[in-house]
């Protein structure tokens, strides 16, 4: 279990860590806070640029505590907000399958990370190494809380664009 646990861990937060590096960096063919910052404004998120930052951050700051299993409850409660938001701006109205661009893969990776704070990081994480007792439904509920309510409260500021207005 233990080198399971630490795989999917691996698996899912580094490739969280990779989608922030896209937007905080413009690493692994991604478009930078700038670029990132401009499709953001498309959706209605102003200022662009500082969304695309917290949004990146969430990505990346999340996705390395979920692979280091280091305050896992915090790690997915960012993943859960900023996969949220992506679902709800984004992908919801393509329906479920990734191939259409809909919501599965980003439903996927929030529930893998809540997942992880339900049943613990694992004996081979810097939470176990720590000694934090942070795991369990009653930290999975937290981290869901936590997460759906930064993700409505990113949503909530969110603004109809200058371009698409009605006259």
């Amino acid at each position: 279990m233990a080198l399971g646990l630490l795989i999917l861990r691996l698996v899912v937060g580094l490739t969280m860590a990779a989608h922030g590096a896209q937007k905080l960096f413009g690493w692994f063919g991604g478009y930078g806070l700038n670029g990132t910052g401009g499709f953001l404004e498309q959706l209605g998120f102003f200022p662009g640029r500082r969304t695309a930052l917290l949004a990146g951050l969430s990505e990346f700051g999340g996705g390395l505590f979920l692979a280091l299993g280091l305050a896992t409850p915090l790690a997915a409660a960012l993943i859960i907000g900023v996969m949220s938001v992506a679902i709800a701006t984004v992908h919801l109205k393509h329906g479920f399958f990734n191939q259409t661009q809909g919501y599965e893969y980003n439903l996927t990776l929030a529930v893998v990370a809540l997942s992880l704070v339900i049943t613990g990081a694992g004996p081979v994480s810097l939470d176990a190494a720590l000694g934090l007792q942070n795991s369990g439904p009653v930290w999975g509920l937290v981290a869901l809380i936590a997460g759906l309510g930064g993700a409505a409260v990113q949503l909530a500021s969110r603004r109809q664009p200058a371009a698409q207005k009605s006259s």
